[in-house]
């Protein structure tokens, strides 16, 4: 009688672990797709894991650039906090210095700051986004070459 309750105990554990899952399951390690060349120099790849869920109210993106690319000035109707997960960052906020952000940083943009991003001049960089996707982004300044250029050479002279 024991081993026939101990059986039927065993059935019923492994029967509701082989049962179809129907959770929607993703990934922030899958690459995602190369973002079109608009608001930024240099290749990007941008995966939407969180995308306009309106229950939990924010995103959640992972983007991948390349060394040498740059997201243009912009800014956004909701505070962001940027989670650095692989490689280096340069982080700069209008009217202050730009500073390089490294593998496990997270820094806070305040809703409205006017700020640029980007991979380091000789490392890649991925980071998780966490924003309110209510608004879009507004773009307000190009980030050229030069200037890119410039503020790569006063971080490694640091």
């Amino acid at each position: 009688m024991e081993k026939s309750i101990l059986f039927l105990f065993i059935l019923v554990t492994v029967s509701g672990f082989s049962q179809d899952s129907e959770y929607k399951v993703s990934s922030y390690l899958t690459e995602g797709t190369r973002a079109p060349n608009t608001h930024y120099i240099g290749d990007a790849w941008l995966n939407a894991i969180i995308h306009n869920d309106t229950e939990l109210g924010y995103n959640i993106t992972k983007a991948t650039f390349k060394a040498n690319s740059t997201l243009d000035w912009h800014k956004h109707g909701s505070p962001q906090v940027l989670i650095i997960v692989d490689g280096e960052a340069y982080y700069q906020e209008r009217g202050k210095e730009p500073v390089i952000l490294k593998e496990g940083d997270v820094i806070k943009c305040e809703k409205d700051m006017e700020h640029w991003h980007s991979s380091t001049k000789s490392n890649d960089v991925t980071y998780l986004a966490l924003y309110d996707g209510g608004q879009p982004t507004t773009w307000t300044e190009v980030v050229t070459q030069e200037y890119y250029d410039e503020v790569a050479r006063k971080l490694k002279s640091n």
